[in-house]
């Protein structure tokens, strides 16, 4: 038998079918038959060649979600109870994370251990089935499992997907107090996620600054209180009319979700004296803004935290905010687009585009 898998061969190359035989499970390993995996900003970054330790080719897909098809001896989820055929399940793509180093022990950030791997991102195909655009995922010994509650779809699931984990570490950086005002930056899923967590938080206000028009729409319908159209207000424009909102004095914590470098300055510029600015957006190198670090850091005593990638925690916690709060929100509003494997170039230019918000691919074809 064999399984059919999408190839990203080299940077910008446009993705390609590619037929693998159907794997061998070591002990340990989980085989997948996949439900559901997601394009998000980091497939763009990928197919742009924006990360430097990708070992192409590389079947992509990150965060997905998939039935179990066999398993070879026991396996344990997260909650510690035994992975079963037929069962529902997610995994956190980052695995190989050593325990042992100083970053894992003492600085607890597991995501800058040096062994660090990350399915779709940092294994080859060369190895394996070891990204979701593809029918079969082979979970290898060791990753962290999570299953769906009841109360989450795979719909659901992915509509948080990347997102969601993601802007979850960014708000708890941020520190969110009880009637803060919370300024997000760019509306795209991180930023859209970021809103709904804001609000769960117990942010006063929460005002999002983005575009297109249509994101700013589903911004609304997620709780956003007010929204800032960056296509029809000047960067000085949007300053006062934040500042308006505040009292004069800006966003207690303002959240950089866009990736555009200096996004990351008007963001100084929007958070009060003595407020937090949270940097999660610049998760590859689009180059360089200009500060003063007088005037933008020392004398508003502004903290500004980076945020980058996440752990299982995160990846756990946003299982369980869906599980909580899935039908309080229209997370499915996110989903623009469904996708197959036979459409998948389509599906990434479309993403590079920034024209949807969010795709799935489907790689046998149903949810």
């Amino acid at each position: 038998m064999t399984v059919r898998a999408v190839i990203l061969a080299a940077p910008l190359q446009l993705p390609a079918l590619q037929t693998f035989s159907d794997p061998v499970l070591n002990e340990g390993e989980v085989l997948l038959e996949t439900i559901a995996s997601e394009i998000c900003g980091t497939d763009v970054h990928l197919y742009h060649g924006r990360l430097a330790e990708t070992p192409y080719p590389i079947i992509p897909g990150h965060i997905s979600v998939g039935r179990v098809r066999q398993i070879k001896g026991t396996v344990r989820d997260v909650e510690g109870e035994l992975v079963q055929e037929g069962e529902i399940v997610t995994f956190l793509d980052v695995h190989g994370t050593c325990g042992k180093c100083w970053y894992c022990q003492i600085a607890k950030a597991s995501t800058r251990c040096p062994e660090r791997h990350v399915y779709g991102i940092t294994d080859s195909a060369v190895d394996g089935l070891l990204g979701g655009w593809s029918e079969q995922i082979v979970l290898v010994a060791g990753v962290h499992i999570v299953k769906l509650p009841a109360t989450v779809s795979p719909e659901l699931f992915m509509a948080g997907g990347c997102a969601l984990p993601t802007a979850l570490h960014a708000l708890q950086r941020a520190e969110v107090s009880f009637g803060d005002t919370v300024v997000v930056q760019g509306a795209g899923p991180v930023g859209l996620s970021a809103t709904i967590l804001a609000q769960l938080q117990g942010a006063g206000k929460v005002i999002v600054v983005g575009g297109p028009a249509h994101r700013l729409e589903i911004a609304r319908a997620l709780g956003a209180d007010v929204t800032i159209d960056i296509d029809q207000h000047t960067p000085v424009e949007r300053q006062q009319y934040i500042r308006e909102l505040t009292g004069g004095r800006g966003a207690d914590v303002t959240i950089e979700a866009t990736g555009v470098p200096s996004a990351v300055t008007e963001g100084m510029h929007l958070t009060r004296d003595a407020g937090t600015l949270v940097v999660v957006g610049q998760y590859t190198d689009y180059g360089t803004t200009t500060i003063n670090p007088h005037l933008d850091i020392n004398k508003p005593h502004l903290q500004i935290r980076g945020t980058w990638g996440i752990d299982l925690s995160h990846f756990y916690r946003g299982m369980r905010v869906l599980a909580r709060y899935g039908d309080k929100f229209p997370w499915t509003s996110m989903i623009s687009h469904h996708y197959t494997m036979e459409n998948v170039s389509e599906a990434l230019l479309t993403a590079e585009k920034q024209t949807n918000i969010k795709s799935l691919i489907l790689p046998n074809g149903v949810i």
